[in-house]
């Protein structure tokens, strides 16, 4: 996508979830569902399995530099290799994009499930982006237990080498490139918004996990049954929905099977 600044996303891993869509959303009916198919057909996997992707998203900064919005399900040993398809392509998708780890000089993390934070280190255990700052929503660490593998990959190494910075709120990272609370998914969830990113100059929000199949997008109401906060997590779509359709701005997805979408709102 180009504009006057650029959102490329990139394609770490595709799979099918371990359950199938109806279960992890028991709440949708048929109305929704069919609006879902609509909107995402190629999430409909066979005998309702749930086909999705793993996506992660580069911000063009000034002077060749990126900022990057998640890291994926990473290499084969790491801590999502219990359930996702990894190892991931991250690497080769921005070498394709024309991304150098060394280019990147921000990564932000959603939030931190196994998924999203992959690539923090490469197959050989060390800092994958090695002068980038990593900024994660204080509260998400806070509640994250340090039992959880994440700890280990994410939160002890970066906070060794000085990468891990914590944010608290809403926090302008840099001009038109604002990381806004929405919890609920998980206690401390944070989505990006890109101002003036689309082709024609519309605002890209970064949804992360705020919605992460299109039955949420056709009725938002709907919980997923991996939520921590289902309550919470519905408020944050609701208003992140009702925002984008406010301001005309575009959906960019971690996993649905379409990158960028349109918002809607029931």
């Amino acid at each position: 996508m180009d504009g006057q600044t650029r959102v490329v996303d990139l394609l770490d891993a595709s799979g099918s979830f371990f359950e199938p869509a109806r279960t992890a959303f028991p709440g949708a009916g048929a109305d929704d569902w069919a609006r879902a198919a609509l909107l995402d057909p190629g999430a409909a996997g066979p005998d309702g399995a749930w086909r999705l992707h793993f996506r992660c998203f580069a911000v063009a900064r000034p002077g060749g530099r990126w900022v990057l919005v998640d890291a994926g399900v990473g290499p084969a040993h790491g801590p999502a290799a219990g359930w996702a398809p990894v190892p991931g392509r991250l690497p080769a998708a921005l070498a394709e994009a024309g991304i150098a780890p060394a280019d990147v000089e921000a990564v932000v993390l959603t939030h931190l499930h196994e998924d999203h934070t992959g690539w923090t280190l490469d197959a050989a255990g060390r800092p994958f982006f090695p002068g980038a700052r990593y900024l994660v929503q204080s509260e998400e660490v806070a509640a994250l237990d340090r039992a959880d593998r994440v700890w280990d990959w994410v939160v002890a190494p970066l906070r060794a080498t000085g990468q891990l910075h914590e944010v608290t709120g809403a926090h302008r990272l840099a001009p038109g490139l604002t990381l806004l609370p929405t919890p609920g998914h998980t206690p401390g969830h944070q989505s990006v918004l890109v101002e003036r990113a689309g082709a024609d100059g519309r605002d890209v929000f970064v949804t992360g996990d705020v919605l992460v199949h299109a039955v949420q997008l056709a009725a938002p109401a709907v919980a997923y049954s991996h939520e921590r906060d289902p309550a919470a997590a519905r408020a944050s779509r609701e208003a992140l929905l009702e925002r984008a359709v406010r301001r005309g701005a575009l959906l960019a997805t971690a996993h649905l099977t379409r990158a960028f979408v349109e918002p809607s709102v029931s």
